[in-house]
């Protein structure tokens, strides 16, 4: 028998299979149908875990290099592209909870500037970073002279630097010196220009650019030889450190009112009156030469029983053998009124005796705040004392 006519059902068995699936495949594609084959299926196949990482590496590094460069504003016709390579650093004037605060020249006009770099790399996002790099609202407070000038801003390697201008010494650092040092305490006609720029300052912030500066305390007062005295750290730095203490145990914190540590109420907010607070006991630690409050607190648990269970701080005319006059007390306490809904805004303090009287004097005391703080800072200078700012407590 012919082997090929034995095979020949088998043949034909195939020969009907094959026509059958060629017949499902054009009804298939006539009905437009799609199933997966093996090829298709191995692009659905999710790539492996290091895969999907490294785009995402990638694009946090390309994120923080979009804002490695910026502008430099020192007034409306100086304005000048920058990055970290057009400054020279002169080194640290300062360190904080946060970060640092270099002196630095920009090379192309030999200015010098205050550059603050505070760690955010691993806090700070995309959008943070847009808002940050958003600076009008921060450019807009160059018009007032009680708050220090804002020039721009970059991102390097994830930290912000902020650039402002740089100023003699921090009211931390010098009333320490005068009440530590030199045994003194700073004469009460400084004070009340103190007080005049720092409510300026913060009224300003309220009024015409709607901020809270939430860190009112001496190191964010700032002097200059000329007799200048300015508020700085809010806006940038302020959504900054807000964004990193998120991340962080923050601590117990000195000026704090007591609205914003008493669990009670402190999810209810709080507004202007809590930085007026701070200024009451920013006030009387520096005329007295001591934090109003017997120590500083061990525990958030300490500070809680003693700010909010506890008397308010209260300056009196005669304090510790100190001399006051009863309008700087009054003002002072007026400050210090736990009951945040009875302690006054800044439109009711601005209208104070004490407040009054200093603006008035103001251009005859500007010069002798100005020759106050050049003889203070030569005498830190001749005893070796660096008269930058810094958040650590002075050494002797």
């Amino acid at each position: 028998m012919d082997k090929n006519s034995n095979n020949q059902p088998e043949q034909q068995a195939h020969h009907s299979v094959y026509q059958k699936l060629d017949q499902v495949e054009t009804r298939r594609q006539q009905l437009k149908l799609s199933f997966p084959t093996q090829a298709t299926e191995k692009k659905i196949i999710p790539p492996k875990p290091q895969q999907q990482q490294l785009p995402i590496l990638n694009s946090s590094r390309e994120r923080f290099r979009a804002h490695e460069s910026g502008k430099l504003q020192f007034s409306c016709s100086e304005i000048y592209d920058f990055t970290s390579d057009d400054l020279v650093d002169l080194g640290e004037i300062g360190r904080g909870a946060f970060g640092s605060v270099n002196k630095m020249i920009f090379k192309k006009t030999d200015k010098v500037m205050a550059v603050k770099r505070i760690r955010c790399s691993s806090v700070v996002d995309e959008k943070e970073q847009k808002r940050i790099m958003d600076l009008d609202v921060v450019m807009k407070s160059n018009d007032c002279s009680y708050i220090v000038q804002f020039y721009g801003a970059i991102f390097k390697e994830g930290d912000c630097w902020i650039a402002m201008e740089i100023m003699s010494t921090s009211l931390d650092k010098f009333y320490k010196y005068v009440c530590e040092r030199q045994q003194e305490r700073i004469p009460e006609n400084i004070l009340g220009q103190i007080t005049v720029a720092t409510v300026h300052a913060l009224n300003y912030l309220k009024e015409k650019l709607k901020i809270i500066h939430r860190d009112v305390k001496p190191s964010n007062i700032l002097l200059h030889e000329r007799g200048d005295i300015k508020l700085c750290d809010f806006g940038i730095s302020g959504q900054l450190i807000d964004s990193i203490a998120k991340t962080k145990d923050a601590g117990c914190r000195p000026y704090m009112a007591p609205e914003r540590i008493d669990p009670e109420f402190s999810h209810k907010g709080y507004d202007v009156r809590s930085d007026v607070w701070s200024l009451g006991i920013t006030l009387m630690e520096v005329a007295t030469g001591k934090f109003p409050y017997q120590s500083k607190w061990a525990s958030v648990f300490e500070q809680l029983y003693q700010v909010v269970q506890g008397e308010a701080p209260r300056l009196t005319r005669h304090y510790n053998g100190m001399d006051f006059s009863e309008d700087f007390c009054n003002f002072v306490n007026t400050c210090l009124i736990k009951e945040e809904t009875n302690r006054p805004k800044y439109k009711t303090l601005l209208q104070h005796p004490f407040i009054l009287l200093h603006e008035q004097l103001q251009p005859y005391v500007h010069p002798e705040v100005a020759s106050y703080v050049v003889n203070t800072l030569e005498s830190m200078a001749n005893c070796g004392i660096t008269q930058f700012t810094t958040d650590q407590p002075a050494i002797w």
